[in-house]
């Protein structure tokens, strides 16, 4: 009896032995001789800086041209999950800082077929954790073998060096977007071709933008007059007007076919032209721009 009690004993054990060796927490960071970082930068509109982690996919921290310049985290699988799931995010100490505790970070959402992605808050923790030289790490269960949980972390080996590459590169972004400048109406100063101060500024910024962005793919200008001078006066007043936005585009170096150009003279007033403020508004210059 005792034999037999002693061989199901054993027998529990092997199962559970066999049990633990299928299930298994897969793990995926780079080691101390393949960790890279890398900043890619190709022009003042984004900076991305990107880590691979071996066999799984890549980490990407991103920043674009905008007024507060937010950060976003990409975490880019070469396999997109199946389900819908929760992966926690935790700081893991490096294994020469045995005995710091794992501390939690936030939950980021698995998208069935899309790749993590994490806001700015916790993006910019995350790089603050590396700078320590802690291993942002995330966990969750595999969606395709149930018995496994999978771990991917970033390692701080090689990061320092291209963290500050990073901050330099979004500190020289552009502190506006694409959104910011693909709409305007500027004005012009009274029985002038000359803008005003506020919308030369305007035109300025726009001109910065247009040199570091080649995916533009139209350009609109539409110039109107108020309704003093004489229409056919203002008509060629405001064909003037636009052709002399054009050329300054142009000279820029945005492609001279992706420029359009209307005068419209006195049409479509936007207020009464018997008030100076009302032909102020009325002597506008729309430009409107798209992207590919």
């Amino acid at each position: 009896m005792k034999f037999k009690l002693l061989f199901i004993s054993l027998g529990i054990t092997s199962a559970l032995c066999s049990y633990s060796s299928y299930g298994a927490m897969r793990q995926y960071i780079a080691d101390q001789d393949n960790s890279n970082w890398q900043v890619v930068k190709t022009s003042r509109l984004q900076c991305q800086l990107n880590h691979e982690v071996p066999y799984y996919g890549e980490a990407i921290f991103n920043v674009n041209a905008s007024k507060n310049k937010d950060l976003t985290f990409n975490l880019d699988m070469v396999v997109r999950p199946d389900n819908y799931a929760i992966a926690g995010l935790k700081a893991v100490p490096p294994a020469w800082r045995a005995g710091t505790p794992v501390r939690d970070i936030a939950d980021m959402k698995l998208l069935k077929k899309f790749d993590g992605e994490l806001g700015n808050k916790t993006a910019w923790e995350m790089l603050t954790e590396l700078e320590k030289g802690n291993q942002p790490t995330f966990y969750y269960q595999d969606w395709q073998n149930s018995a496994d949980k999978i771990a991917v972390g970033m390692s701080g080996v090689n990061f320092k060096q291209a963290y500050w590459a990073f901050l330099q590169c979004r500190d020289e972004l552009l502190p506006y977007s694409f959104e910011d400048i693909s709409f305007t109406v500027m004005n012009y100063q009274s029985n002038s071709s000359k803008l005003t101060k506020s919308s030369q500024q305007r035109l300025d910024k726009i001109a910065e933008y247009l040199k570091n962005d080649p995916s533009i793919e139209s350009i609109n200008i539409a110039s109107y007059t108020d309704s003093y001078g004489g229409r056919w006066n203002n008509l060629d007043l405001s064909k003037t007007r636009a052709k002399a936005i054009k050329d300054y585009m142009i000279s820029l170096g945005v492609d001279e076919t992706k420029v359009h150009t209307d005068g419209l003279g006195e049409k479509r007033f936007v207020d009464t032209n018997d008030t100076i403020l009302g032909r102020n508004k009325n002597r506008r210059l729309v430009i409107q721009i798209a992207k590919i």
